[in-house]
Formats: structure tokens, sequence, C-alpha cells
């Protein structure tokens, strides 16, 4: 027999958004069920001190937070629960989530807050110092290498732009591109190449990273695999990966509408509203561009808006 039950609003990741929708849909006595997925928590649990969230004047652990985050869930009411959604059939109402391969929960209205998933060179080193000085987010750690020589990978906007950021704050930037030129925007490539504290690496690649007591510096291999290839070490403080995210839609794949690098697209930015009804996003999972704590908090209090809103306007379909 099926091992199914019933949720008014049925909520899939953790983290900012995730608890944050929790504490709202609560509050609005929808009962909301939370699977907490791979991570609880999610990525901010892997960030030792956090300094830009408001409210913390003298900065949190990320794991310190995020479990304050939850503690207001569960004290509103939250059914909080471990384990990971392995399936979703979004194609009417109720819609039918698989937990594990083996529950299925019929929910009303489902918010998808599963985040992105930083990507990595696959470098072991980049374990070794995580923490230590490797971050994948320049905006979140940036502040730490005020004065400091760092070096970011990546030859896109992205990199450029957080290059540029990065120079207003330390006193030098190495960005290691592998290619022979930037992909980014003309203007975001005059922005780092006319900028005097950043230097381009260009036909370079990061083979690991070294230091005794946390990073001191990067092991790279200019023009790998030709003739004249060399190797080089440069000294940094920090290294900063911006080649990009994966968003964590694989299980939604083909029933919701989805940019081409697999972001959930919303009705207008800013918004949490899906093209399917009863649908909402929060989070990175469908923000390409911020990606920051208290921005993806703020969307889960939306999504959890629109959820109540949602079920109000179809008062028949709420379960007493």
């Amino acid at each position: 027999m099926e091992n199914t039950e019933r949720t008014k609003c049925l909520i899939t990741g953790s983290g900012p958004a995730g608890y944050t929708a929790a504490i709202y849909a609560s509050r609005a006595n929808l009962n909301p069920v939370l699977y907490e997925g791979i991570q609880p928590g999610g990525q901010l649990t892997m960030t030792t001190k956090i300094e830009n969230f408001p409210g913390y004047p003298d900065g949190i652990d990320g794991m310190t937070m995020m479990e304050d985050f939850r503690k207001q869930a569960v004290r509103f009411g939250t059914d909080i629960r471990n384990g990971m959604v392995t399936g979703a059939d979004l194609s009417k109402r109720p819609f039918r989530i698989t937990v594990e391969g083996n529950k299925v929960i019929e929910a009303e209205t489902v918010i998808i807050a599963t985040g992105a998933t930083a990507k990595y060179l696959g470098l072991p080193d980049e374990q070794k110092y995580a923490d230590q000085g490797v971050s994948a987010c320049a905006t979140c750690d940036g502040f730490f290498y005020r004065g400091k020589t760092v070096a970011i990978t990546g030859g896109g906007d992205t990199a450029c732009e957080e290059a540029a950021y990065l120079a207003c704050l330390a006193s030098q930037v190495y960005m290691i591109v592998r290619k022979s030129y930037l992909r980014a925007s003309k203007a975001m490539q005059d922005k780092v190449l006319n900028n005097p504290k950043i230097k381009i690496l260009f036909e370079h690649n990061t083979v690991g990273l070294f230091g005794e007591n946390g990073l001191e510096g990067a092991h790279l291999i200019k023009r790998m695999g030709y003739p004249d290839e060399e190797k080089v070490d440069v000294a940094i403080d920090g290294f900063f990966l911006a080649i990009g995210h994966t968003p964590n839609t694989g299980i939604f794949k083909n029933q919701i509408k989805t940019n081409e690098a697999g972001y959930i697209v919303t009705q207008e930015k800013g918004s949490p509203i899906t093209n399917i009804p009863g649908v909402f996003a929060a989070g990175d999972v469908a923000d390409p561009d911020y990606r920051q704590a208290i921005t993806a908090a703020g969307s889960g209090c939306k999504a959890a808006l629109e959820a109540e809103r949602f079920l109000w306007n179809d008062c028949s379909k709420i379960w007493k």
C-alpha cells in the first residue's frame, strides 16, 4: 500500500529561504511540512562567520545562524523532517511529492527552496582550505581580505564583476583564466582590464593550493598541454571561484519553467510565482544574480505569503 499523507504546504529544502518560508507559512496556519534535504541548513552551514546579515553586529557562525532559523520555524509549528525529495509530479493538484523514493506527500502548495551548488575545480586542496582561504562568494567573504592579495578563477561576467568588487578591498587581485581571452561582455572586460589592482593571468590553470597555516598560495600551470608549458606559483591569501553554480532543479526538470542554466523562471524578477499555479520558488534555486542569505530569506517570506494568498483564493481546497 502506498505510504501517502496530505499537507497544505510542502517546503523542499532548508537554508535561509526554506526556513523563512516555514516561519511565515506556520504563522499563517498553513501547517507546513519541510524536508531539509541533503544539507540541512544549506550552504551557510559551511561558512564559519557571517558578518553581512542584519541583526548580528559581531557576526555569527553560519551553523549557529541556521540553527536559530530552524528553532524559530519549529517554535511556530513547522513539521521539519530529515530526508530528500526524490521525485515530483506537478501536473495537477494536489501535487505529489516523493520522499526518499517511497513516501508520497500530496500538497496543495509547494515551495521549492532547494538552492544552487557552487561549481568547484575538483581539487582536493579546495576542501583542505575550505574556510581557510577558499570561497565561492566574493560578496560574502571579500571583507576578510582587505589589504591582502587574492586570486579569482573564471573569465565570464561573474568573475569580472567579483574581481572588480575584490579590487575595492584587496591590495592585489589575480584573475586566473584558462583561455587566452575573457568570455565576459565588453563592458565587464574593460572594467577589469583598466583596473590597476587586477592582473589577468591568461592561459593559466590552477592545479593546487598550498600553505602551512591556512592558504598561502596557488600552484598554476601556464599554457597547460603545450610544449612551452610552465609551472607558476603565486602567493595569495584568498582563492575565490567564479565558474558558476548549478541550481538544484533536477527532480523538477521538464515540469517547471527554467532558463538555460536550469534556474527556475518566475513570473517577474523578484517574484516567487512560477508558471505552475500553487508552486513557488525561493532562494538561490531561482536567483542567479545575488545569492545572498538576506535575499534568500526575503524570497522565502514572499513565497510563503503567496502560498497563503493562493490557498485563501481557493478556500474549498483547504483541509480543515
